[in-house]
């Protein structure tokens, strides 16, 4: 029987399914899922998005071989495009990945450029891509902007989405602050699998409680989703909620089949956060 919970088409893809490991170039193994079933669920328009940004990808096991047969290995981001009309299911990311681990490439651009049109068509949109040799990648695990609310002493009783926890004094002069914390856990929503992850909330507005964002952030942990769409309810809970002047949310998950995403939403046109690494990636 299909899950009602899973958006249309999820359940089809290889998440929970045996796969066959392939290493010749296979870009039919990229699954797309559409956004707009699971943004409908929070009152998202499609055609009208509350939000800009993208879905920040880091990939750890990319290689293929030379012209001569020599293996090649690389780091690569992928950025897809908030507005895109589909997500990329990671497992089939990985399996598509894999498939140039048997394949003779010219160059790195070679593959940087085909990566980035297999993306593209699947997203629905452009995705940028960028691939770095080893001893190129200067990555290091990014100093946490903000303030951590985690030391915080709360009772804790929602282990469901509640924004109801949610609120700012309204009283107050505004504040502009971020804010995270490393206890958001979702899990996936095809295996239920659990995702971990360090949310960040960047705001100016009336100050938010911080308390009931704490217990907010918790309240993800039974809660199945992918990260991009936990990640855009977070934000249209803390609009809906809260009302700040601006927002931008982020969160960055950490890795899984050598892939981590790291989902990036804003209420205006911004430069994503550094894409150093959180200390659990």
């Amino acid at each position: 029987m299909t899950d009602p919970t899973v958006p249309h088409g999820a359940e089809a893809s290889p998440l929970g399914q045996a796969s066959r490991y392939r290493n010749t170039y296979a870009p039919e193994l990229l699954f797309p899922v559409p956004r707009a079933a699971k943004r409908a669920e929070i009152g998202i328009d499609a055609a009208a998005l509350p939000f800009v940004g993208e879905d920040v990808w880091n990939a750890y096991e990319l290689s293929w071989l030379n012209p001569r047969g020599k293996p090649v290995v690389a780091m690569g981001v992928f950025r897809v495009p908030a507005e895109s009309p589909s997500l990329i299911e990671s497992k089939s990311l990985k399996l598509y990945l894999n498939s140039f681990n048997g394949t003779a490439c010219e160059s790195m651009a070679a593959v940087e450029a085909r990566i980035a049109r297999d993306l593209s068509v699947a997203a629905g949109a452009p995705v940028r891509v960028s691939l770095q040799a080893l001893d190129a990648v200067t990555r290091e695990v990014a100093t946490l902007p903000g303030e951590c609310i985690d030391d915080l002493d709360i009772d804790v009783r929602d282990y469901r989405p509640a924004p109801q926890h949610l609120r700012a004094d309204a009283r107050a002069g505004e504040v502009s602050e971020t804010l995270y914390s490393h206890l958001l856990k979702s899990n996936c929503l095809v295996t239920g699998q659990p995702d971990w992850a360090t949310l960040y909330v960047r705001y100016s507005g009336a100050p938010i409680d911080r308390a009931g964002l704490l217990r907010y952030v918790v309240s993800f942990r039974e809660h199945n989703e992918f990260h991009e769409q936990c990640v855009e309810r977070v934000f249209v809970d803390l609009m809906r909620q809260c009302r700040p002047r601006e927002l931008a949310v982020w969160a960055r998950y950490t890795r899984r089949g050598g892939l981590d995403i790291n989902p990036f939403r804003s209420h205006a046109p911004m430069a994503s956060p550094p894409n150093g690494g959180d200390p659990r990636q």
